[in-house]
């Protein structure tokens, strides 16, 4: 208590006269009668907002894990679309590279093709200078029956 407060009791609390004895009146004692029915009722509007809180709360965690779930599927989605669209953008070069080793294929194909022939053609030639320089007189032997480049032909 301050000390005003307990000057405040002593103060004259009538008409001016002759002093009247009583009990001096206790303000907070008043003040805590007056208010007490109030903040009573303040104590179940408390629990309702501590429930409300609550409920909010597991509404709120409820949102986070619906809102990951979806996140979780954008980006799958968006994965599976960048393949695709990988594998779309990389398919004519795909292409074109399996065109490219076809036609170098078909190149080493008709290459090999013609050095067969050509081989084929010269064989019987080449095997009957063979012979001819097997059954040739030793004093032919020294001498160059072959063009510097290659054969004859």
């Amino acid at each position: 208590m301050r000390f005003r407060d307990f000057l405040a009791r002593f103060r004259p609390r009538g008409t001016p006269g002759p002093a009247v004895t009583g009990v001096p009146a206790d303000r907070e004692a008043e003040l805590a009668a007056e208010l007490d029915p109030l903040l009573a009722g303040l104590a179940g509007v408390q629990a309702e907002a501590a429930e409300i809180r609550a409920e909010a709360a597991r509404e709120a965690e409820g949102i986070r894990h619906r809102a990951a779930v979806r996140a979780a599927e954008i980006v799958a989605a968006a994965e599976t679309g960048a393949r695709q669209a990988r594998e779309l953008a990389a398919a004519p070069a795909r292409r074109a590279a399996r065109a490219e080793a076809a036609q170098i294929v078909a190149s080493g194909v008709r290459a090999a093709e013609s050095l067969r022939r050509r081989a084929d053609a010269r064989l019987p030639v080449l095997a009957d200078r063979v012979v001819d320089d097997a059954f040739s007189e030793p004093s032919d032997v020294g001498r160059a029956r072959w063009a510097p480049g290659g054969s004859r032909e």
